[in-house]
């Protein structure tokens, strides 16, 4: 049986990993940021050892608009932290599996981004997730980078719990409809990683979403549509709604490596929208 360290456990991805974790093969230990500080080479030292087969890194600095005021910080987290976890499982001989982000692209493109197109990240969030997908790189052969976007679940603060929670008080909203990518349901990647480790092969930088479009209206527009809630959502350009971090306009993610190297067949986001509303109500 396969020893899986998970970091970062109270997150939306670890908690989905959670309610996977019996039904699995493997035997799980899950670590919060008080089991373990990420940010401390003693502690990352104190903790991995070699009976880890596989580390899943879940912790990162994800307030993308308040990393602009606290760069360093998410920094030491996204990246100066993700260099000593690699260092760790290189020493203790563990595979790493680490999760990043569409932000690593500026959202130039009209098609949708494969693992080598280039990266030019637009904010001080995408910038630091790029800077440890590059310490990983430099530093381990055997790892795996998982490149999401618009991660959503039951768990934690996402899009879909807050759209719920205005929808309470509001009867009319206005959300960006020329930001365009796809919303991930933590658990279908949760389940994706777990393939994974299953087959452990083809190391390297993997995108993983749900299939289809959709700009950041429509998602809106479907979660209220899905829940039968009535409120007017207003489409507006991203010019209108001024943040201090610059997000990528167009950020969908090419999945077909991903697809054809773990042979995994992908949801439509619709689909796993459902789901996660389920659990919601």
């Amino acid at each position: 049986m396969k020893n899986v360290l998970v970091t970062g456990a109270n997150g939306q991805l670890g908690q989905s990993l959670q309610t996977l974790k019996d039904n699995s093969d493997f035997n799980f230990t899950f670590l919060n940021s008080k089991d373990l500080d990420i940010t401390s080479t003693k502690s990352i030292n104190s903790v991995f050892n070699s009976s880890y087969d596989f580390c899943i890194n879940c912790a990162a600095y994800t307030a993308v608009d308040k990393a602009e005021e606290e760069p360093n910080k998410a920094d030491l987290i996204n990246h100066i932290a993700v260099k000593e976890i690699a260092k760790a499982c290189k020493e203790k001989n563990i595979t790493l599996i680490h999760i990043s982000t569409d932000f690593v692209f500026n959202g130039k493109h009209h098609l949708p981004y494969t693992e080598i197109d280039e990266t030019e990240p637009l904010s001080v969030y995408g910038k630091t997730k790029r800077d440890g997908e590059a310490a990983i790189s430099q530093i381990l052969e055997h790892y795996f980078i998982i490149r999401t976007s618009w991660l959503y679940s039951e768990f934690g603060n996402n899009f879909v719990k807050s759209m719920l929670h205005l929808a309470k008080n509001r009867d009319e909203l206005s959300i960006v409809n020329n930001q365009i990518g796809t919303p991930t349901y933590a658990k279908d990647l949760a389940k994706v990683i777990l393939e994974i480790i299953k087959q452990d092969k083809n190391y390297g930088i993997y995108h993983y979403s749900n299939e289809g479009v959709a700009s950041w209206y429509d998602f809106a527009k479907v979660i209220f549509d899905k829940t039968k809630i009535r409120i007017k959502v207003n489409p507006i350009p991203a010019s209108s709604y001024p943040t201090p971090a610059k997000r990528p306009h167009f950020s969908v993610l090419n999945k077909s490596k991903i697809t054809s190297t773990f042979n995994v067949e992908i949801p439509y986001w619709q689909e796993s929208l459902n789901k996660c509303l389920k659990a919601l109500f």
